[in-house]
């Protein structure tokens, strides 16, 4: 038997989540898996028909958290990963995941455009974002 966690230090920041907002991230969690398993077991149409929810959803998220850059960051990183994933099992059940579109680059690789994307956020925010609102922080100190 685990003991429950300790609760956190007073002068720790806490960020809580509404629970009607964990319930759809619970959800998001179902569509993003039921997507998946269509794409791995080649269902086309469950697969196609679970990247509306998944996205829409991710993008709700990404909108609720827009006060917080972190959660922001993260968040939309998150709708351009899926946009990539969803995009790449796309190319695959329409058989354009091989097709060339330069000599080197496939249909497949076009789902680096939004991978990247979302790396790109994740890099400004712990590069430039973090660490300024690390120096506000200090500085008000």
């Amino acid at each position: 038997m685990s003991a429950a966690p300790s609760p956190a230090p007073v002068d720790t920041e806490v960020y809580s989540i509404p629970a009607a907002y964990r319930k759809m991230e619970n959800t998001h969690i179902l569509f993003w898996l039921l997507k998946d398993i269509a794409w791995c077991m080649v269902w086309r149409p469950l697969g196609l028909a679970m990247v509306v929810p998944t996205l829409g959803i991710a993008i709700v998220i990404a909108w609720r958290t827009r006060a917080y850059a972190s959660e922001l960051a993260h968040n939309l990183a998150i709708v351009f990963w899926i946009t990539a994933n969803s995009y790449w099992m796309t190319s695959e059940f329409f058989g354009f995941d091989t097709v060339h579109v330069t000599p080197t680059i496939t249909g497949k690789h076009l789902a680096l455009v939004p991978f990247l994307l979302g790396l790109g956020i994740l890099l400004y925010y712990y590069l430039v974002t973090k660490p300024r609102e690390n120096r506000a922080a200090t500085a008000t100190l």
